[in-house]
């Protein structure tokens, strides 16, 4: 810095944004070692619904706008999953943003100085609120202009996840598993480890070997002692198998998974109630809050339909309704009732558009 201002008269000033590559590194260091803080990210059950939201979000019908891509609404649902939070630059196509701050009034934004990423480093820009396409989930009542993920809602029950996952992998990577105590006359060490290194690669074959009693501690030893004895470590007790598949059941539920879709006997019908719940109650929701967002920046009414193309819905149910609805319509012709009086009765049951 000193240099700089030797050479150029003048003091260096460096950017506060946060945004350039060393913050994108940085960034992306901060993604790797989340799981080690809790979040749990990492793990294969929360990128199995991380999974599921970029595929039901990116085979929806979006409608009044070519702007949202499936490729768009594959990143805006990963963003959605693991940040709470996604951002896109308008300008003749959607630009992800990867940074961002902002100012506010009366809680909501007013402008952004954004991030862009490029291969060589991002690029800065401060755009107006209008120019920006801020799609999040959860906000909180402190921080409306922000979202939360559900990871972060769910901290306690992710970081039990990750402590598990990481306490049974070093189990098997580090416990003798398998490993037995064979008892042995004593003999030096040298014939010891020949002996061990013979039982290697010796699956399935009858391995003999001559022993004779000894004598040590003022007697032979008892029958008892020579058998073989296992070492693999008991793990059923801390009831850390049963406490990872509660775990995993709570973050599957945190996402708007059912867990039973996961069981080992889970059926067919089982398995499509639990995609119609995902799309119905969490991911159809999210595309409602999208589409107004996108209908406020992009000048014209957007729609997003999650359920239909994922085929979430009671297909039998739908053609008894539908039956069941043209019989009442022919009967009602029939009896010369009142169109506006039919229209009217369609509504009472919701039959209406």
């Amino acid at each position: 810095m000193n240099l700089f201002q030797r050479i150029f008269g003048k003091t260096e000033t460096r950017s506060a944004s946060g945004i350039g590559y060393t913050s994108q590194v940085m960034a992306a260091r901060e993604a790797y070692i989340a799981g080690r803080l809790g979040l749990g990210d990492l793990t294969a059950t929360v990128q199995t619904c991380v999974s599921l939201w970029e595929s039901g979000l990116s085979l929806a019908d979006v409608q009044g706008t070519n702007l949202l891509s499936r490729f768009h609404m594959a990143l805006a649902a990963r963003a959605l999953a693991l940040r709470g939070e996604a951002l896109f630059l308008i300008r003749d196509r959607l630009i992800p943003i990867i940074d961002w701050d902002l100012s506010t009034r009366n809680g909501e934004p007013r402008a952004y100085r954004v991030g862009i990423p490029e291969i060589g480093g991002g690029r800065s820009e401060t755009v107006l609120a209008q120019e920006v396409l801020h799609f999040r989930i959860a906000p909180d009542p402190g921080a409306p202009w922000s979202g939360q993920a559900p990871l972060k809602r769910a901290q306690l029950t992710a970081g039990l996840l990750h402590t598990l996952e990481t306490a049974l992998s070093e189990i098997y990577e580090n416990a003798p598993l398998g490993s037995q105590v064979v008892p042995f006359p004593e003999s030096p060490d040298v014939d010891m480890t020949a002996l061990g290194n013979s039982f290697r690669g010796r699956r399935g074959r009858v391995m003999l070997r001559e022993s004779v009693n000894v004598t040590a501690a003022g007697g032979p030893a008892p029958a008892q002692d020579w058998r073989a004895q296992g070492v693999t470590p008991d793990i059923q007790p801390s009831q850390a198998v049963q406490s990872l598949a509660e775990a995993r059941s709570a973050i599957f539920a945190a996402f708007g998974v059912l867990p039973a879709m996961f069981a080992n006997n889970a059926q067919g019908p089982l398995v499509r109630e639990a995609q119609r719940h995902l799309a119905q109650w969490i991911l159809q929701p999210i595309a409602a809050v999208m589409a107004d967002e996108a209908s406020a920046k992009l000048g014209g009414a957007v729609a997003i339909d999650v359920v239909r193309p994922a085929q979430a819905f009671d297909a039998g149910g739908r053609a008894r309704a539908f039956g069941a609805m043209v019989q009442a319509l022919t009967q009602a012709k029939e009896a010369g009732l009142d169109p506006q009086a039919v229209e009217d009765a369609l509504s009472f049951i919701d039959w209406a558009d």
